[in-house]
């Protein structure tokens, strides 16, 4: 028997050795294995200099175009109220109707429905007793197009009527009301200034917003709603926007300076809350811009978001600081 065991177990050693042998074989073979290739650098294709780079921004515009636009809507502007005023109402209400139906149909989204037919027609009523009656127009003409907006919503009955009811009214105030005060603006014998006073300093905000933003844009102002606005853009707005404020109040409208000061710092505040309130309602609606009207800046409304609220300021400021002779 234990002869036997003897036996099993030399031919068991004499098994394991060449599978021993060849473990061993292998290990050597792999360590003679030469060092990896280096591998392969990846070709990047080498711009063509007759192919134009990107024109976006740092910022996220398409810069010529929006600098295009930007251009052709001041000159629009321009013409419209020192060559004949009323023409400028028109352009305001087709600004309004376009912007109303933008804002209309990105709430729609959501399972709103705006009462667009109301919204229109009296928004462009609202425009024109503004300009023929003034203020006290404007506020009749704003109590009678909300009477419309909820007798004509009672059509599609009970269901989601105050939701319905209370998103139209918003686009009322939001567009056609506040657009109204640029009616009143150019309204007086010198309003051509006062449009272009508005104007002016609306633009030197986001300007110099835009600047100081893209070229030293650090801390975010507001986070939550807007990462692009940093408090470095907010203080290149207060500068640039101040500074056309006393501008304008000195060597258009002979005031003092601190009026001007306070003209500047009150659209530039405007402005900004404006252009941060619009930015949160395109948050909410989950959308990147109110639509692609205008090349460079996106729909109407992403043009007229800091401007509706400034028509207001800059008509109270006017009126107070500049009254009209």
């Amino acid at each position: 028997m234990a002869r036997k065991d003897k036996t099993v177990s030399a031919d068991a050693e004499q098994s394991a050795a060449p599978a021993s042998r060849r473990r061993s074989g292998a290990h050597h073979v792999a360590g003679r294995r030469g060092p990896r290739p280096a591998p392969t650098p990846v070709r990047r294709p080498t711009p063509d200099p007759a192919e134009p780079l990107s024109q976006k921004s740092r910022a996220g515009r398409d810069l010529p175009a929006a600098i295009g636009v930007g251009v052709v809507l001041a000159a629009i502007i321009a013409a419209s109220v020192f060559i004949y005023r009323p023409s400028f109402v028109v352009i305001v209400a087709l600004a309004v109707v376009f912007g109303s139906y933008e804002l209309s149909r990105a709430i729609g989204q959501s399972g709103v429905r705006a009462s667009l037919t109301p919204i229109v027609v009296g928004g462009v009523a609202l425009l024109a007793a503004a300009w023929a009656r003034g203020p006290n127009g404007l506020v009749v003409a704003l109590l009678m197009t909300v009477g419309g907006i909820f007798i004509w919503r009672i059509a599609d009955g009970a269901q989601n009527y105050l939701r319905d009811v209370s998103a139209s009214v918003l686009i009322l105030l939001y567009l056609p009301a506040l657009a109204a005060f640029a009616v009143l603006l150019v309204h007086p014998h010198d309003g051509a200034a006062r449009v272009i006073a508005f104007v002016a300093t609306v633009v030197c905000s986001d300007t110099g917003g835009y600047a100081t933003g893209v070229l030293f844009g650090r801390h975010p102002l507001a986070p939550i709603v807007s990462k692009a606005k940093t408090w470095e853009g907010f203080a290149g707005s207060i500068a640039f926007c101040t500074a056309a404020g006393i501008a304008i109040m000195t060597l258009t409208f002979h005031e003092a300076w601190w009026k001007g000061l306070l003209f500047g710092l009150a659209v530039v505040v405007t402005a900004t809350m404006g252009d941060l309130g619009e930015s949160m309602i395109k948050r909410d609606l989950e959308i990147k811009d109110m639509g692609s009207l205008l090349p460079g800046h996106g729909g109407m409304m992403d043009r007229l978001d800091s401007l509706l609220p400034c028509a207001a300021v800059a008509y109270l400021v006017l009126s107070g600081f500049a009254p009209v002779g």
